[in-house]
C-alpha cells in the first residue's frame, strides 16, 4: 500500500470542499448539523480559503495507491503560547480506516520538533477513540490541556517530538 500526502493549491479548493461534505456528514449526528437548502452541509468558505492564503496553513490530499483517500488540514495555532501548529482536521474515507494511515500521517506530521495542538470532541466516538489510541502510542511528550469553559466537550492535547 502506497500512502502519499500531496500538498494542494487553491485549484484544489473545489475538491477539498467536496470531500469536506463527507466529513461534515460523519460529524452531523453529534454536531447536530442540518443540511442547507441546496442539499449540502454548510462550509465556511472564508475559513476554507485560509488553507491556501495564510502562512502556516495547508491542505493536503491523502492518496492511497494513487486513489483519493481523504484530506489533512493543518493550521498555525491561534495561541502560540500553547502550540505552534494545529493538526486541525483529518478525514479518511471509511474504506481506508483502520489501516494505520491516520497514525502514520499524525506521527510524520508531529515529528518535526514543533509543538502541535490536536483536538477531538468527546461526542465524536471515532475521532476520540483515534486520538486516545494514537496519542498513547506516540514516542513523544503528550499532555492534555484543561478543558475550556467555552467548549466543554473538546479535548485538547499538546504534542512535542
Amino acid at each position: 500500500m502506497s500512502i502519499r500526502l500531496i500538498p494542494t493549491t487553491a485549484e484544489h479548493l473545489p475538491l477539498i470542499r467536496n470531500l469536506y461534505q463527507f466529513y461534515a456528514y460523519e460529524s452531523s449526528d453529534w454536531e447536530q448539523e442540518d443540511i442547507e437548502i441546496d442539499g449540502r452541509f454548510y462550509v465556511h468558505e472564508a475559513h476554507l480559503q485560509r488553507y491556501w492564503q495564510d502562512d502556516g496553513w495547508s491542505a493536503g490530499l491523502i492518496l492511497v495507491d494513487d486513489f483519493i483517500a481523504g484530506f489533512l488540514l493543518l493550521e498555525a495555532c491561534d495561541d502560540q503560547g500553547v502550540a505552534e501548529m494545529e493538526f486541525a482536521d483529518l478525514f479518511l474515507l471509511k474504506k481506508y480506516r483502520r489501516l494505520g494511515i491516520g497514525r502514520a500521517l499524525l506521527q510524520q506530521t508531529v515529528s518535526d520538533g514543533r509543538r502541535w495542538l490536536l483536538c477531538c470532541y468527546e461526542q465524536d466516538e471515532v475521532g476520540n477513540g483515534f486520538c486516545t489510541q494514537v496519542l498513547s502510542e506516540l514516542p513523544y511528550k503528550v499532555r492534555e490541556l484543561a478543558k475550556e469553559l467555552e467548549e466543554p466537550g473538546l479535548r485538547r492535547f499538546v504534542v512535542q517530538a
